[in-house]
């Protein structure tokens, strides 16, 4: 049998569509047979057993038909799976090496709007991406063989397993905390997880509902912090944490309703990590600024740039053996003390621990950290549409042209076009995840601000772009 997904749907970092447009329980168990086939292959020489999978699945109204699909398709090809039901994708990511599965496949939307859905795959416990799932798409156009072995599904609830290995490090004693889950998977590990911290905690919709109706789970786009905010106020909060609908991203208000960056964020996690890992290596993303970068130069730490995406991370971590890497978008992997997988609930643990002890010690909080910082004077990530067809044929021409103005010395191409100057720094990029390019810029100064926003703008001109700049 030969099967042709759509071909939307396969993307850099996992597969994503549209419910009754672009995706459907047949691509769901298309993907099962798939991947099953093709982990058995890789791992064939490693064992003679079956592949072991582990399934889980978000809130989101089509994920159990999609979950049900998943699980058919995988046992039809030979596999085990262990369905860990519904929870965050930390939660099966650490499924995976709780039962030191071979693989491991989230059913999510993550934080796109509700009529989408998707996959997050992991294999032989590291991210499942890029060429690999372009491979999924030959196997099932190529026809999927009949294995001897039909696979069998145990069910296996972990909820309290995980929030007892999160509340192994945490700690919140003296803290006031407002933690926003918007209806999305975290819900229930939070409701379990304040009970084991000290504080004064107050949570906001926890209760899982694939139809966000109190706000979008996005815990880095501004609007829908609204009521995190306002909550953070009323309870006179030390800070509020948000996470986006897979409870892989973290978003945080501090006790003066300021949003607080992830390059920010991962470089208040190095202050506490470096201090028993000298000299380590931090990473971050392409996006991140150079005042993060700086702050964890001052804490003895190495900072570098990498790719943007949560699959390109995560393996640069492992390669490069470092303690933490971190993305603007939330994206934040610690591997101190911890799997290196980007896991919000985590982080959030982690984070509250180092803000309760420094509160006890100093009686500062992470406002007085932010107050601490320079001005910075940096734009948001920018968005610009730019068809998915056209995207990286654009970005050619625009690294060209920046190849042709500027020292090689001054450009990092590893995702996009960085160019730093000694006033500050500006980017483009392609998005992976949609049909845009990215933009962002820093700066020491407004008119050096000025300056690298108008090249910009002209860059962006020259191959028929019209951008109007940052938001004012």
């Amino acid at each position: 049998m030969s099967y042709l997904f759509h071909p939307t749907i396969l993307r850099a970092y996992d597969i994503r569509g549209e419910i009754g447009s672009t995706l459907s329980a047949k691509d769901a168990y298309a993907i099962g047979r798939s991947f099953a086939q093709k982990l058995a292959a890789n791992i064939a020489r490693k064992k003679a057993t079956p592949p072991l999978i582990a399934v889980g699945r978000d809130g989101r109204t089509s994920s159990p038909e999609l979950a049900g699909a998943l699980m058919d398709g995988l046992c039809d090809s030979g596999a085990d799976v262990i369905d860990i039901g519904v929870g965050a994708t930390p939660m099966l990511y650490f499924a995976d090496r709780i039962f030191n599965c071979d693989g491991a496949i989230q059913v999510t939307g993550s934080h796109n709007p509700k009529q989408f859905n998707g996959f997050k795959l992991v294999a032989e416990h590291a991210s499942f991406f890029g060429d690999d799932i372009l491979a999924l798409a030959e196997i099932a156009r190529d026809g999927w063989q009949t294995p001897e072995y039909k696979g069998k599904i145990t069910a296996q609830d972990i909820t309290a397993r995980y929030v007892d290995r999160l509340a192994e490090t945490a700690e919140a004693e003296g803290l006031r905390i407002v933690w926003d889950c918007g209806n999305g998977a975290t819900g229930p590990a939070v409701d379990q997880l304040v009970q084991k911290l000290g504080g004064e905690h107050k949570t906001l919709y926890t209760e899982i509902d694939g139809t966000f109706p109190n706000h979008h789970p996005n815990p880095v786009d501004p609007e829908t912090l609204d009521s995190l905010r306002a909550e953070v106020a009323a309870f006179s909060a030390d800070c509020g944490i948000g996470f986006d609908g897979d409870g892989d991203r973290i978003g945080l208000i501090d006790s003066k309703g300021r949003q607080i960056p992830g390059d920010i964020l991962t470089a208040y996690l190095a202050m506490d990590i470096l201090a028993h890992n000298k000299g380590a290596e931090i990473i971050f993303d392409v996006k991140s600024s150079a005042m993060a970068m700086k702050l964890v130069e001052s804490y003895s730490g190495q900072a570098s740039l990498w790719k943007t995406g949560h699959s390109h991370m995560k393996k640069r971590l492992k390669e490069r053996n470092a303690p933490l890497a971190g993305e603007m978008s939330g994206h934040i992997f610690i591997a101190d003390g911890y799997y290196g997988f980007d896991d919000a609930l985590f982080v959030a643990c982690r984070l509250t621990a180092i803000m309760a002890r420094t509160k006890q010690q100093t009686g500062k909080t992470i406002a007085d950290f932010i107050d601490s910082l320079d001005n910075q004077i940096a734009s948001p990530e920018c968005r610009i549409d730019c068809a998915d067809e056209i995207k990286f044929q654009i970005m050619d021409r625009l690294t060209a042209s920046f190849q042709q103005r500027f020292s090689d010395d001054q450009l990092n191409l590893i995702d996009g076009v960085r160019l730093t100057t000694d006033a500050g720094w500006c980017l483009i990029r392609p998005s992976n995840t949609e049909g845009a390019l990215i933009c962002r810029a820093e700066a020491s100064t407004h008119a050096a601000y000025d300056e690298l926003i108008a090249l910009l703008k002209t860059e962006l001109a020259a191959v028929d772009i019209d951008w109007q700049g940052p938001p004012q």
